[in-house]
């Protein structure tokens, strides 16, 4: 491999003649061959457009000149549009704070705007990584600002994929609506549910956790970039930190803004834990939806099968014919990791010391690799699984007839006692209570009848309109 030569405060590097970044990056090579990771693509694309919003902020109050700056402003669009993306190589593992990764980024930039204007690889004499694409800015306020915009940028699609999910279990929740069923608490019978009530229920759950997830926007969008490296925007023209502010809205669309507190925005990741705290929710919220669509459609034969969840794959290299909840399972997977993440994210904030939390790189992982895979999942979760799944109505209802849960709506007409000692007598016999209700006189016909109507069974008040 033919190699070049740069330099940087610690001497001479070897890095690959056809790579745009320099010798701080081949440095970072060297030092984390950690994971074999690579930054998070939103995680660049963020890093970038400050890049960008930088220079033409320092462009305009006149600090940079606009022959560089428009050289750089050129090679982040590239970046922009999708060039370049191999060249960000430095493993989310790596020193503190974030400095090899925005080095990566100078670096790229550096080098391609020097192509640009005609010049070398690694001819750093007139266009710097640090002194013209880094200009005004610190690692220590780049990179929370960075983790803030790709955060935003991936919300949307997450949101919209959540959106999509609690539409599909309220529209299930709509069809199903007219199936009765058991109910279950502690896993044993209870009173009868509605299967519909049961799937809008989920319906509502997924609603709560996207609202618990929208509102963490507001603390992320504002922006901490201006601080440089403690907070006290030194080497930070007052006019570049307005100007960078306006650039970036405009850049991205979201409607950001100056931190209140840049000392605040620097030292403290809470807006990071608040978002990795409402993703954590989501993913219960997921899992336990869908280890309950597991559980309601075991079987076919020795389990609940109340509903049938669609058949994507074979479910046994062994057993011919058996078909598993693949995607339920999948999703509980995803839910795991992403509850993992959560861990991880909420140690690093509380790593913080003084005028940094230099765990950042590791909560810009997280929070992003947990995002992508919750999309992920819950798309496909919705798309293979949610869509599909059909009621199994005679074993509801057969489930229903047997169920020990039924004595509870004789139990206002009846009294408690007596409804207790009927349930025993089915589970001795295996009488219906409806015909041990009959046979001890308990309750004229025409008021059991009543009685189990299914609008008294799973709806508010009491069963012959006792008040």
């Amino acid at each position: 491999m033919s190699i070049r030569i740069e330099k940087d405060s610690l001497g001479e590097m070897e890095v690959p003649a056809e790579a745009y970044f320099g010798a701080q990056t081949a440095r970072a090579l060297q030092n984390f061959p950690i994971s074999g990771l690579k930054p998070h693509p939103a995680f660049v694309w963020a890093v970038v457009i400050i890049k960008k919003c930088a220079a033409r902020a320092n462009m305009s109050t006149g600090r940079l000149p606009t022959d560089i700056g428009d050289a750089i402003v050129a090679a982040a669009d590239e970046v922009l549009a999708g060039g370049l993306a191999d060249q960000f190589v430095v493993d989310p593992f790596q020193a503190g704070a974030g400095t090899s990764h925005n080095m990566n980024v100078n670096e790229v930039l550096a080098n391609r705007a020097l192509e640009l204007l005609g010049r070398k690889r690694g001819d750093f004499t007139t266009l710097h990584p640090n002194d013209h694409v880094n200009m005004a800015q610190s690692t220590n306020d780049l990179i929370p600002t960075a983790i803030r915009l790709a955060s935003l940028e991936m919300l949307d699609p997450l949101l919209e994929a959540l959106e999509g999910l609690e539409n599909s279990l309220a529209a299930k929740g709509g069809e199903f609506d007219h199936i009765l069923k058991s109910g279950r608490t502690h896993l044993q019978d209870a009173v009868p549910i509605r299967l519909g009530q049961e799937f809008n229920a989920y319906a509502s759950a997924i609603r709560r956790s996207r609202e618990g997830l929208e509102s963490c926007i507001p603390a992320l969008l504002e922006l901490g970039i201006g601080g440089t490296a403690v907070g006290t925007g030194l080497n930070a023209q007052p006019a570049y930190i307005t100007a960078i502010i306006k650039e970036l809205e405009t850049a991205t669309g979201f409607p950001v803004t100056a931190a209140p507190d840049l000392f605040e925005a620097m030292q403290n990741m809470d807006p990071f834990l608040a978002l990795s705290s409402a993703l954590r929710r989501s993913a219960v919220t997921t899992g336990r939806i869908a280890n309950d669509l597991r559980l309601l459609s075991s079987g076919p034969r020795t389990g609940l099968d109340e509903i049938r969840l669609p058949a994507v794959q074979p479910g046994s290299s062994i057993m011919p014919g058996k078909i598993n909840p693949s995607m339920a399972e999948m999703t509980n997977m995803v839910c795991y990791q992403v509850m993992g993440c959560d861990q991880a994210v909420m140690l690093a904030v509380q790593a913080g010391q003084l005028e940094l939390n230099v765990m950042m790189p590791l909560i810009a992982y997280n929070l992003l690799f947990s995002m992508e895979l919750l999309k992920n999942c819950v798309q496909k979760f919705t798309d293979s699984c949610i869509t599909g799944i059909t009621a199994n109505e005679e074993r509801c209802r057969r489930y229903l007839e047997d169920s020990l849960g039924l004595v509870t709506v004789l139990a206002p007409s009846i009294g408690y006692n007596a409804a207790a000692e009927v349930a025993k007598e089915s589970v001795a016999t295996g009488r219906s209570i409806r015909e041990i209700v009959l046979a001890r006189g308990l309750m004229p016909e025409a008021d059991l009848e009543e009685a189990m109507r299914p609008e008294h069974l799973t709806e508010p008040g009491l069963p012959l309109g006792e008040t």
